[in-house]
């Protein structure tokens, strides 16, 4: 301030030096009359404007005060005590030498210079005392600017001392802080250890919170645990540091602050062997109210021993916890930490006890499941006949490697299937242009985003909620390079802003565990681990005893390093959010690109705009026509995928855990449901390790099936995909066959009925053309994969939603697709048909032609052989042929069959024919097959197919009247289903006995929770909607969670979902048992929720073990067991006397009574999957 005030004076003083003699009193008020006209013509704000003014009066009196001076030397030649002589005025001319006085002008020059000597004094007077108070106010002007900037000073400077409320412990810290010398701060962590309250929260102080409180501040918990573990993260512990000290010494934050969050500071500061910050955090803890745990001793012990502390200090901390309860040998077995923390914490207790020895790790538990149903697949007094992979030992190491190398990467490059374009002059330049466009983006790019790493710390500082440590996990390039592979995949029609949000959120965290675990030694420990479990799985190595693949990488080595655990949903989308709005903001293409007579004047890329999707106003991020134009001329022929949506190249990890297995390095959940739910994963975690140990085996089973790519089919796929496809077979037109809106202007006075009809037009043409692009893109991500993996062998790992049913991660190209994706599949692992091989290849067929459902499978057999002719001619002629294959229900699996059969029958010897097609046998209605056995429901049981018969029994058509006709379709729907009620009468009342127990349930504030037979712990996500705001930026987010279990439950889906919920859980721990069961009998098994595929060879041997896990299954008292579980969870303790537990109960203990069907009848029923 004081240098501008020096450069404002000078500038006056300039002005004031004029030449004696050259300005007159006029020219210089001209000259000030033009300053402030200058001044009232500008548009500067108000605080501006009095600045201003303050400065134009300082020169203003400077200006005066030179001029006074000016003719006090210049024109006063003599000054005596009467005030003879007076100056003359200077001319235009320049100075003059003063002229004689004549005797009669000597008294009006007197009367003159006495005026005009007065009036300058007075205004000297007058400017002098303006000058001293503008000098004044400018003088506290420069207090004030000086104090805000010490203010923002300390605002910008991280806080280490914290501010302790307890007034003791804050006098304690200052004396300790100030005394000279000052005591050694072991001394104050002894004491602080050993005068720690021995309570672990502070409940008493925060007193009882309602249910929407409760949900506020665990996500708020949530948001700043995350934020302090990415801090340390990104070795921003100064700023976490900052942080928890500004939470602490507010009172109403404090409450919010638990012991994860003082231990997460911790163990930051021992790793850095920081004793001031570690004595600090301390007192926090103890002014908190809180006690130290394991944790806490453990962040202590590393600190000491780092700094090497002598072992009379790191006695009395090891006895202070032996006297809280804690034993030495639980900080290596029960604590997760790196190597390097380890080795600190065992240095330090190896000082004060030379002799310490840490336990070894503890072997694979020798426990089992102990479930009657999975009795027999642990059964090691049984030998077992594994399958194995087909391929040698180096060859699986090689293609680890591979696996290893895509995941690094974190992303795979596919060339498009998409046939390529002449290479025009207009391609070669859109393409120029292109990738001239992407360079200047990356660097602004990378710009923008600093700027904003800028900015969020800035927040963090002040105490506002920030990103800034998510936005440091990855480099600017790696954003910027992640944010263009987003705008190249955005669609025509715009991304729903939340949603792309959400997939940038989840791609940074996924991308953050794959380098965590880079830049540990993790790599290199799974690679020796994978290379010894390859010794399981390969063709050409020898195992002395048969193991399962879980139970033989558990036994490989020490239990896999601590999961990283998932960020809350808020902070995901918050931070999409934010990288999503840097994008829109910096993208830009010349105006030129978008109109022909456009300018160089850079235009948007993306638009934010607003639109009603399912009668909600949402935001969306639209591309410009123009760039979408330039991408279609430009006709680039790759594709980006994240690592985790390609099959892989190597068998998966195990399942071991619920949050261990699948891929190498991506993270994956055990159990798939919405971000933010985590109701799901705490059951998995808190349930018994045996109880999951059917469907960690079972998932690893269906993830350790070798697939190959059926080139055959593929050609032929791709020939009409780039033609104009072919929606009759599932093949997906492009959009330049999509219905055109009428060209034909409305005439002006048209009608308002004409003009709704053509509003109408063209929502249904812009309909159509989304779905069509829709469709098309799913196929062109499809087909480009499988031609990508078209000459590799490729697994695809499994996972299991909430109620148990299994299905692959990669979500573009797996089995369980449409007609066309389970056509483009076969197994690696070929075997030879044997003698009824080709018989089960022809039944298939006529499966998938639907022709004959109602006939036996002899009938089925001999229509395939009269149909020989015209399934020779489909696999020879698939195009120009019969083309008897297109008219099947399923046209792409029948040619594919027909093309097997093809091969077989020509070969030299049919049964040695090696096959590698799938064979699939569907349940029959499977939902009411469980429902019959539940429920011992003869009738029922008969109608689906549970009873041996001669034919199969269609239980649609056995009560749907034959005069069916289009016009009561809908009375003869009703009817249907009254019937069936009828039929099923012991299904009815399982149905409304499971509707009515989740009513009940739901009505006491809780969600229906049941233990599958296998032993897995479910529960429904069916809550009220938990709204969740983010401010700020283009768009204010909000978005709802229905899975947030801290909501009351939504009664109405709690009631309606769980009898099918419980249903499914059925037909997927029967669909497991089945896998297992066949797994130990070497064949290769995998399944699409109730059709189970195997080998043509292998469909007897897999249709038995289907019927015997089926009758296994439903010998158990699954219905006595659901009750007893509902009433001890539900109805036991202080909730008991509740009216509506007491109803809740009567209704529990009121299990539906079962019929009279025998089960074993299932075992000799063959059309109860077929």
């Amino acid at each position: 301030m004081s240098a501008l005030r020096c450069g404002r004076g000078a500038a006056g003083l300039g002005w004031a030096l004029w030449p004696a003699g050259r300005p007159g009193l006029l020219t210089e008020e001209g000259a000030l009359v033009g300053i402030w006209g200058c001044r009232r013509s500008s548009s500067a704000r108000p605080c501006e404007q009095d600045r201003r003014r303050d400065w134009g009066h300082a020169e203003l009196l400077e200006v005066l005060e030179a001029r006074v001076r000016q003719l006090q030397a210049d024109h006063v030649s003599e000054v005596t005590a009467k005030r003879v002589d007076v100056a003359r005025l200077p001319g235009a001319g320049g100075s003059q030498p003063p002229k004689k006085v004549q005797a009669g002008d000597e008294g009006i020059t007197l009367e003159l210079s006495g005026r005009w000597a007065q009036k300058l004094d007075k205004e000297k007077i007058e400017m002098q005392e303006r000058k001293q108070q503008l000098e004044m106010k400018l003088q506290q002007l420069e207090m004030k600017l000086q104090q805000r900037a010490e203010r923002q000073a300390r605002k910008q400077q991280l806080r280490v001392e914290p501010q302790l409320l307890n007034g003791q412990l804050a006098d304690r810290l200052q004396h300790w802080e100030h005394s000279t010398p000052r005591s050694p701060w072991k001394e104050q962590l002894a004491r602080l250890l050993q005068e720690a309250p021995r309570r672990l929260s502070c409940k008493e102080e925060q007193g009882p919170l309602d249910r929407v409180s409760r949900m506020r501040r665990e996500g708020q918990q949530q948001r700043l645990l995350a934020f302090l573990e990415c801090c340390v993260l990104v070795d921003q512990l100064p700023l976490a540091h900052h942080v928890l000290v500004t939470c602490h010494s507010r009172s109403r934050k404090r409450r919010m602050l638990t012991l994860s969050m003082y231990n997460t500071i911790l163990l930051g500061w021992a790793r850095k062997g920081s004793y001031k910050e570690l004595v600090y955090v301390f007192f926090m803890m103890k002014d908190a109210g809180l006690a130290p745990d394991l944790l806490s001793y453990a962040a202590a012990l590393q600190c000491m021993g780092r700094l090497n502390q002598d072992a009379s200090t790191i006695q009395r901390c090891l006895k202070q916890m032996a006297q809280d309860g804690l034993q030495v040998q639980e900080l290596f077995t029960s604590l997760s930490l790196c190597r390097e923390d380890k080795a600190a914490l065992l240095r330090a207790v190896h000082k004060a006890e030379p002799t310490f020895r840490p336990p070894p790790p503890s072997p694979p538990s020798p426990q089992v499941n102990t479930s009657p149903l999975l009795r027999d697949v642990y059964d090691k007094n049984h030998p077992a006949s594994y399958p194995r992979q087909h391929l040698p030992l180096e060859t699986l190491k090689n293609l680890f490697q591979q696996q290893l190398s895509v995941e690094m990467a974190t992303t795979v490059t596919v060339d498009s299937v998409e046939k390529a374009p002449s290479l025009t002059r207009e391609v070669v330049r859109a393409r120029k242009t292109l990738q001239e466009l992407r360079t200047s983006w990356e660097t602004e790019l990378c710009l923008a985003l600093r700027q904003t790493k800028a900015s969020e710390a800035h927040a963090a500082r002040e105490g506002r909620p920030s990103i800034f440590p998510y936005l440091c996990l990855l480099s600017e390039g790696e954003l910027a390079q992640m944010l263009l592979q987003t705008l190249q995949v955005l669609p025509l029609q715009g991304e729903s802003l939340l949603s792309l949000a959400q997939q940038l959120g989840l791609r940074i965290f996924s991308r953050h565990v794959v380098q965590k675990k880079q830049l540990s030694d993790e790599v290199q420990a799974l690679q020796q681990r994978y290379f010894k479990y390859l010794r399981l799985l390969a063709s050409d190595t020898q195992m002395a005893v048969s193991h399962l693949p879980r139970q033989y990488w558990e036994a490989l080595g020490a239990p896999e390093a601590p999961h990283e655990q998932p960020w809350p949903l808020a902070v995901v989308v918050q931070l999409g959010k934010q990288l999503a709005e840097v994008l829109v903001q910096t993208v830009k293409m010349p105006g030129y690109l978008a109109q022909r007579q456009g300018t160089h004047n850079l235009i948007p890329v993306l638009y934010h705009v607003y639109s009603f999707r399912s009668f909600r106003q949402i935001g969306i991020l639209k591309p410009h026509p123009a760039f979408i134009q330039l991408l279609e001329t430009a006709a680039e022929r790759t594709m980006t995928f994240e690592a985790s949506e390609v099959p892989m190249l190597c068998p998966p990890l195990p399942w071991t855990s619920p949050h261990s297995g699948a891929f190498l390095l991506s993270p994956t959940k055990l159990m798939r449901s919405m971000e933010g739910t985590m109701q799901h994963q705490r059951l998995l975690e808190s349930c018994p390790p045996t109880n999951l140990h059917g469907a960690l085996d079972a998932l690893t089973q269906l993830g350790n099936c070798a697939w190959r790519v059926n080139g055959r089919v593929l050609d032929l796929v791709l020939t009409l995909f780039n033609k104009k496809g072919c929606p009759r077979l599932g093949v997906p037109a492009p959009a330049s066959e999509a219905p055109r809106p009428p060209e034909n202007r409305l005439p002006t006075k048209a009608s308002p009925e004409q003009k709704a009809e053509l509003r109408r037009q063209l929502a249904r043409c812009l309909k159509v053309a989304r779905e069509m692009h829709s469709l098309r893109t799913d196929a062109l991500y499809r087909l480009s994969l499988a031609q990508h993996l078209r000459h590799r062998v490729f697994w695809l790992p499994h996972n299991m939603d909430f109620r148990g049913r299994t299905y692959p991660c990669p979500p573009h190209f797996n089995h369980l697709g449409s007609d066309l994706a389970r056509a483009l599949l076969e197994f690696a692992e070929g075997r030879p048909l044997g003698p009824h091989g080709l018989d089960w290849l022809k039944i298939h067929l006529v499966n998938l032609t639907g022709l004959k459902k109602r006939e036996s499978l002899q009938a089925r057999l001999a229509f395939a052989d009269e149909m020989m002719e015209k399934i020779l001619d489909s696999a020879d002629q698939p195009m120009k042929g019969q083309k008897w294959w297109m008219e099947a229900d399923e046209p792409w699996q029948a040619l594919a069959c027909c093309m097997e059969i093809a091969q077989a029958v020509r070969a030299p010897d049919p049964t040695a024919y090696i096959s590698h097609f799938p064979v699939h046998q569907d349940g029959s209605c499977n939902g009411l097959q469980h429902y019959a056995a539940l429920g011992r429901d003869s009738v029922g049981a008969a109608s689906v197919n549970l009873v041996p018969s001669d034919l199969p029994q269609d239980v649609y058509s056995s009560v749907a009247a034959q005069e069916f006709v289009w016009q009561a379709s809908h009375y003869l729907v009703r009817q249907v289903f009254n019937s069936l009620q009828e039929m099923f009468s012991g299904t009815r009342a399982i149905q409304h006995w499971l509707a009515e127990s989740a009513r009940l349930i739901a009505h006491t504030g809780l969600a229906v929770e049941w233990v599958t037979p296998l032993g897995i712990p479910i529960i429904q996500p069916y809550h009220q909607d938990s709204k969740v705001l983010i401010n700020g930026g283009i768009q204010s987010l909000t978005f709802s969670s229905t899975g947030d279990t801290s909501q009351k439950p939504n009664i109405l889906k709690q009631k309606n979902g769980f009898p099918p919920n419980f249903i499914h859980s059925l037909d997927s721990s029967h669909m497991m048992l089945t896998a297992l069961h066949c797994y130990r009998k070497g064949l290769t098994f995998v399944s699409v929720h109730d059709c189970f595929w195997t080998h043509a060879a292998d469909v007897t041997i897999m249709n038995q073990v289907c019927r015997e896990q089926f009758v296994c299954l439903h010998s158990q008292p699954i219905l006595h067991d659901l009750s007893r579980f509902l009433v001890e969870r539900f109805c036991s303790g202080p909730r008991s006397s509740n009216i509506r537990v007491a109803r809740l109960l009567d209704m529990l203990l009121s299990v539906p009574k079962t019929g009279t069907f025998n089960l074993e009848q299932v075992k000799d029923s063959t059309y109860f999957f077929s």
